[in-house]
This record gives structure tokens, sequence and C-alpha cells, in this order.
């Protein structure tokens, strides 16, 4: 299974790492800070879906703006999260290979 993972960080860690760089923001980018901003992040996508029932996420894709909102802050979860394992030193694409093979055992297929 995990042969068949193919992701690839490399061009979003060196984007990332070069945007930090320009900035001088990696003494900011501590493990602790990097979560703390991730769980705001994260915070941000709930409050989108915060009292909306099914019918009004699926309206989500009908309304450009709203969409527009959850496509940056998904995006933003996943920046924080890809520059969180970057400063860990977390090989994002091996996790997620090693966790899709430990899934399918865990959860197999009926």
């Amino acid at each position: 299974m995990s042969d068949e993972i193919l992701i690839d960080t490399r061009g979003l860690t060196t984007a990332l790492q070069r945007f930090a760089d320009e900035r001088d923001w990696n003494r900011h980018h501590s493990p602790r800070n990097l979560v703390l901003a991730l769980v705001g992040e994260v915070g941000e996508l709930a409050e989108i879906f915060q009292w909306l029932g099914d019918d009004g996420t699926a309206a989500l894709r009908d309304d450009p703006a709203r969409f527009t909102h959850l496509q940056e802050e998904i995006a933003d979860v996943l920046l924080y999260l890809t520059r969180l394992a970057m400063v860990t030193g977390v090989d994002l694409d091996q996790a997620v290979r090693d966790k899709m093979v430990k899934n399918a055992i865990k959860y197999p297929a009926p």
C-alpha cells in the first residue's frame, strides 16, 4: 500500500523555507509556536463549519467568497503543519506513508 501513496512536499518545504528565510522568521518558528499557530488556524477552519448542518456545508461550494475563505484556511493549516514537520525533522512524506499502512492494518476493508 505505501508504494501507492505518492506525496511529495519537497517543493512546498523549499518554498516555505525560502519564505521564512526572507523574513527572518526562523527564530520564531519553534515547535511550540508553530503548534499554537496551527491550533489557531484549525480553530478558524472550524469556525467556518460551526452551526452549519450538512446542507450548509455542501452550499459552501456555491458561495465564492465563503469557498475562497475555506480554501485559505485549509491552506493555512497545511502550511503550518508542513512547517512544523520541517522544524521537528519529521519526513512528512514518509510519515504519511507509514501511517496509511498502519491504518490499513488497524481498519481492514471488509
